[in-house]
C-alpha cells in the first residue's frame, strides 16, 4: 500500500499527492490535494483512493477484528493474545465496533487518539493500541482491499517516563534491612538488586534454575496475570517463556548474594520467593516490597525501580553497554541506554569537574 505524502506549504496550507501513472513522455503524473490541516488532506486522499477501488467492504470493525484475531491468536503468546483482546474490548470496539471498516478516515483516528488522551491514557499506551489497530487494518487491506486509515498517522509523542529511584544512601538502608531480615521475600529483593532480573522472571524462578556450584542463574520463564474472558474468573496466573529470545539468558551470580542463596536453597521444583512448589505472583511481591519500604521509612518506589538502579550502578562500575544489555535481556543496546541508564546530579558534577581549560 502506497503511503501518504503530505507536506506543509509556505502559504500555511498542506499539500498531498497521489501518483496516477506516467505521461507519454515517461514522467510521473500526480493528483494534488490541498487543505488547512494534515488530516483534511489525508481524508481527501483517502476518499479519492476509495473511488478507484473496484468494490467496497461491508464488514464492520468488530467483524474485521474478530477475523484478524482468529488468524493470529495461535501464533502469539497467550499473554499477547489476551493483551490484544483487552485493548480491543476496552478501547477500540467501543469507538468503532459497528462502523464499516472502509469508511474510517484519518480524522476518525485522530479523534480517537484525542478521546483516549482525554480519558487519561498515556501516549505510550495509546501508541500500542494504534500499532495493534494498524495490524488489524493491514489484514483488512490484504483481505478486502480496504484502505488502511492508520497509514500516515502520526503517533502521539511519547515522553520518557520519570522513574523514581532510591539514592545510594537509601539503597544502603534497604540492603541493611535485607541483611538483618533474611526471608524469601528479601531474598527476591536482593536478587533483583544484584542481577536486574524482572519481577515476573523472579517470581517464576525455581531452584532448578540456580546453579550455585557454577554460580549461574538461568532465566527461561516468566510469570504474569492475564485476562480470561471465557473463564470462571476474570484473570489467571500464567508461567510461560519470556517475551523475547533475548530474555532467555544466563546471568553470572555475584558473590554478594551467594551466601543468602545457600541459606535458603530448596528443592528443584520449589520457587525461590515462596519456598514452596506453589509460586508467589508478581502483584504479591510488589505488595511485600512496598510494605518493606514503608517499614524502613524509604520512599515508595515500584519494584521495577530495582532493575533501573542495578543498570545505573553497573554503568557507574564500568560495565560495557553490550554486556549489560545481555544481562538485562534486552534485544538492543539502545533499550538499555534509553530506558535503564540513569545518572545522578552528583555524578554529573563529578564528570564536569574533570574539564580543565585555561581562561
Amino acid at each position: 500500500m502506497e503511503r501518504f505524502n503530505i507536506y506543509y506549504r509556505r502559504d500555511g496550507r498542506y499539500e498531498g499527492r497521489i501518483s496516477r501513472g506516467k505521461r507519454k513522455n515517461g514522467k510521473r503524473r500526480f493528483q494534488y490535494f490541498f487543505g488547512h490541516s494534515r488530516e483534511e488532506v489525508q481524508d481527501k486522499m483517502t476518499a479519492a483512493r476509495r473511488q478507484n477501488l473496484s468494490g467496497s467492504c461491508c464488514k464492520t470493525v468488530k467483524q474485521i477484528f474478530t477475523e484478524w484475531f482468529q488468524s493470529i491468536h495461535h501464533r502469539v503468546k497467550e499473554s499477547t493474545a489476551a493483551n490484544y483482546r483487552m485493548k480491543a474490548e476496552k478501547h477500540v470496539l467501543p469507538a468503532f465496533s459497528d462502523t464499516k471498516a472502509d469508511t474510517i478516515t484519518a480524522s476518525d483516528i485522530y479523534a480517537f487518539i484525542e478521546s483516549r488522551q482525554s480519558s487519561g491514557l498515556s501516549n505510550r499506551y495509546i501508541s500500542d493500541i494504534l500499532i495493534m489497530m494498524k495490524s488489524v487494518f493491514k489484514y483488512a487491506s490484504k483481505t478486502y482491499h480496504v484502505l488502511n486509515p492508520l497509514d500516515g498517522i502520526t503517533l502521539p509523542k511519547m515522553q520518557k517516563p520519570e522513574i523514581e529511584l532510591l539514592d545510594e544512601k537509601q539503597q544502603g538502608k534497604l540492603q541493611q534491612y535485607i541483611a538483618e531480615n533474611p526471608n524469601h521475600s528479601t531474598l527476591g529483593i536482593a536478587l533483583s538488586m544484584s542481577t536486574g532480573i524482572r519481577i515476573g522472571e523472579l517470581c517464576a524462578l525455581q531452584w532448578e534454575d540456580i546453579d550455585l556450584e557454577k554460580r549461574i542463574l538461568t532465566v527461561r520463564k516468566t510469570m504474569q496475570r492475564i485476562q480470561t474472558p471465557d473463564g470462571e474468573t476474570k484473570t489467571k496466573l500464567t508461567i510461560a517463556e519470556p517475551k523475547s529470545e533475548s530474555s532467555k539468558r544466563k546471568i553470572p551470580i555475584p558473590d554478594c548474594v551467594v551466601s543468602i542463596l545457600e541459606k535458603f536453597r530448596g528443592k528443584a521444583k520449589e520457587y525461590l520467593v515462596s519456598g514452596e512448589e506453589r509460586p508467589v505472583e508478581p502483584r504479591t511481591m510488589q505488595y511485600r516490597f512496598a510494605s518493606i519500604l514503608k517499614n524502613v521509612k524509604l520512599p515508595s518506589v515500584h519494584f521495577h525501580a530495582l532493575r533501573h538502579m542495578f543498570a545505573s550502578k553497573c554503568v557507574k562500575l564500568g560495565f560495557d553497554i553490550k554486556t549489560l544489555s545481555e544481562i538485562l535481556g534486552h534485544s538492543k543496546v539502545e533499550i538499555t541506554l534509553n530506558r535503564y541508564v540513569h545518572s545522578s546530579f552528583e555524578q554529573k558534577k563529578q564528570y564536569m569537574s574533570r574539564i580543565a581549560m585555561n581562561f
